[in-house]
């Protein structure tokens, strides 16, 4: 059972985009700034730290071949990001960067087969990268070299759970003018360290699954385990490890859903965000803790599309937007 827990959490607008804007994953850096994709444009967005007056102006930093998917931080202020359509894995790194100035980028993979779908990604262990392929079906292990300029991949762990859907209503999935896919399988990875599990939801499936991982060889250990299912359109999320929960993004059902993290324990299912519905969170993709002293677990960021991908009930899409949750009470 899922009840509605919405009446002391807020959001608010951190950033708006134009319409027609997609976008897909975030992050925060350590003073506090965001990077965003743009799916549908291939582009890396930066948002100056939202620490007065929001909103605050986007700035483009870069236009990539493929479609922009998920970003991850593999050390202080180097981030990777994925591209879909032309599936490959580029490097930015931001030290000593300054807004305004050229960020040094460098493609250092390209995924096989073409069809391969680079969704969410998250860091299992120095130097080694996750990637849930949503088209394929599949998590990849990314292997860094040690300067991080060049990468390897191999299957990490495929599962029925992950498959997507070429049967789905919602199928097929127009991301861009180019570029269409069934209903995404795998979407959102994230490790927990407290529990060793990395966490999944597996879009078309509607479910939320973890995995045991070996601590030495980082390969997952046994069967993937099911937490919560019939969440319909899950998406990306976040992890609440002190708490023990997962706030979840259900990307065309305008809501963030929060789930325990171990089966059976923790707080029942509930609504954190979007119910009812608000013109505040019309397609959210993405949720990321914030970084400054007493966010996590209370504050976090949300990328919406707009309801580009669907338009909510009047059928009028709004910008797309980066949004603030920040949620009352600790997640207990």
């Amino acid at each position: 059972m899922t009840i509605s827990n919405t009446t002391n959490n807020s959001l608010a607008a951190v950033a708006n985009f134009p319409p027609n804007y997609f976008l897909e994953n975030i992050a925060v850096r350590t003073d506090g700034s965001i990077l965003v994709t743009a799916l549908n444009h291939s582009e890396l967005w930066y948002l100056p730290a939202p620490t007065s007056a929001i909103p605050v102006e986007p700035i483009l930093i870069a236009t990539l071949d493929g479609l922009t998917m998920g970003i991850v931080e593999a050390e202080p202020d180097i981030f990777y990001v994925g591209t879909l359509g032309d599936p490959a894995l580029y490097r930015f790194d931001f030290r000593g960067w300054t807004p305004g100035g050229a960020v040094p980028t460098r493609r250092v993979l390209t995924f096989a087969p073409d069809s391969a779908g680079p969704n969410g990604s998250c860091l299992l262990a120095p130097n080694v990268i996750v990637v849930a392929d949503c088209v394929e079906g599949l998590i990849w292990r990314v292997d860094l070299s040690d300067d991080g300029l060049s990468a390897t991949a191999k299957p990490w762990l495929q599962h029925a759970s992950m498959a997507p859907s070429y049967t789905d209503p919602f199928a097929p999935v127009v991301l861009s003018n180019t570029v269409q896919i069934p209903m995404p399988g795998v979407n959102g990875v994230r490790y927990a360290a407290s529990t060793g599990h990395l966490y999944y939801t597996g879009s078309a499936a509607e479910s939320f699954l973890r995995v045991a991982v070996d601590p030495r060889t980082y390969e997952p250990t046994g069967a993937p385990e099911l937490i919560a299912e019939g969440i319909h359109a899950v998406d990306d999320f976040c992890l609440d490890e002190r708490s023990g929960v997962a706030y979840i993004t259900t990307h065309i059902d305008n809501t963030i859903h929060r789930v325990p993290l171990q089966p059976g324990r923790g707080p029942e299912r509930a609504i954190v965000a979007g119910d009812p519905f608000t013109d505040s969170l019309v397609g959210p993709s993405s949720i990321v803790w914030g970084r400054a002293p007493g966010d996590y677990g209370r504050v976090a960021y949300v990328t919406t599309d707009g309801g580009h991908a669907k338009p909510p009930a009047d059928g009028i899409v709004r910008p797309a937007q980066v949004v603030r949750l920040a949620l009352a009470v600790p997640s207990a």
